[in-house]
C-alpha cells in the first residue's frame, strides 16, 4: 500500500494502471456536545489505509487524500460544520474521478465515510464510468462491512452507523480518545438498526436533526472496547472489498 501524497509524478504515473485508487470521502461537521468535527474524516482515513495496508499482500493498492468535505447542509443549524451544497459535492466528486483517470488510473474505489455522501458517490461513480474505459466502485464502509458487523451483533441496541450515537462514539473512542470530551449525553429508548425491516422509501422530516439535537441513540453507552471490534471487522470487510472489487 502506498500513499498518492508521498508519491512523485514518475511513480504514480508507473504504478497507476496495475493499481487500484482508493479515494476517502469523509466530512466535517458536528458530532454532538462530545466527538470532534472530524469525526467522519478520521475514521473513513483510518479504515481506508489499514485496509489497504490488508489487501496489499494481494493486489497494489494506492490511497490518496481522504477529502475532509462532505455533503452536510443537514447540519449547518448547529454551526461547527463546513458543508458542500449537493451540487457542488456531486462536481468535486465527478472532477477528481476524472483526475485520478487522467492519471492513468483504471480502477478507482471511493470509499465513503458519511451518510449524506452515499448516493452522490454513487451517482459520480456511475457517471465518470459511463464517460471513460474504467472500473469505479463506491460504496460506505457500514454498508460493505454491513452483515460482518450484524454477526457481532453491532446493530443491536445502537443505530448503525447512526451520527455520533454508541457506535460512531465507541469507534473515536477506540481511534482517537484524547479527542473525545467526558459528560456525554444520555438518550432512553430500544434502538437497533434492521436493514430488512427499513422503509421501502426514504423519509426526510423537517427539522428532524434539531429535533434530536444532532446526535442519534445514546453515546454514553460507548466503549474503546467496541470501537476496536467494530473497527476491526470493518477492515477485514473493506479490505476484502477492494480486492474483490480489483480482480472482478
Amino acid at each position: 500500500m502506498k500513499l498518492f501524497a508521498e508519491l512523485n509524478r514518475t511513480q504514480i504515473r508507473e504504478a497507476a494502471p496495475r493499481s487500484l485508487a482508493v479515494l476517502p470521502i469523509g466530512a466535517t461537521e458536528q458530532h454532538g456536545p462530545h466527538l470532534p468535527t472530524g469525526t467522519d474524516l478520521f475514521t473513513v482515513e483510518s479504515v481506508a489505509r489499514e485496509a489497504a495496508q490488508a489487501a496489499s499482500s494481494q493486489i497494489s493498492l494506492i490511497v490518496t487524500p481522504a477529502l475532509p468535505f462532505g455533503s452536510s447542509d443537514h447540519h449547518l443549524m448547529y454551526g461547527a460544520t463546513l458543508s458542500l451544497s449537493t451540487e457542488t459535492y456531486y462536481k468535486v466528486l465527478r472532477e477528481l474521478l476524472e483526475s485520478l483517470v487522467t492519471d492513468g488510473f483504471g480502477k478507482i474505489f471511493v470509499l465513503n465515510g458519511h451518510g449524506g455522501n452515499h448516493e452522490l458517490a454513487e451517482l459520480a461513480a456511475r457517471d465518470v464510468a459511463l464517460r471513460h474505459p474504467v472500473n469505479i466502485a463506491a460504496g460506505s464502509y457500514w454498508s460493505i462491512a454491513w452483515e460482518d458487523l450484524v454477526r457481532v451483533k453491532a446493530h443491536q441496541g445502537r443505530r448503525m452507523p447512526g451520527h455520533a450515537g454508541d457506535f460512531e462514539s465507541s469507534v473515536m473512542l477506540s481511534l482517537r480518545p484524547q479527542l473525545a470530551n467526558s459528560g456525554w449525553p444520555h438518550r432512553d429508548g430500544e434502538f437497533s438498526s434492521d436493514r430488512l425491516n427499513r422503509r421501502p422509501y426514504r423519509k426526510e422530516t423537517h427539522e428532524f436533526w434539531r429535533k434530536i439535537d444532532g446526535y442519534t441513540d445514546s453515546p454514553d453507552q460507548a466503549t474503546a472496547e467496541k470501537g476496536t471490534l467494530f473497527r476491526s471487522v470493518i477492515v477485514k470487510a473493506v479490505a476484502q472489498a477492494f480486492t474483490d472489487f480489483y480482480s472482478s
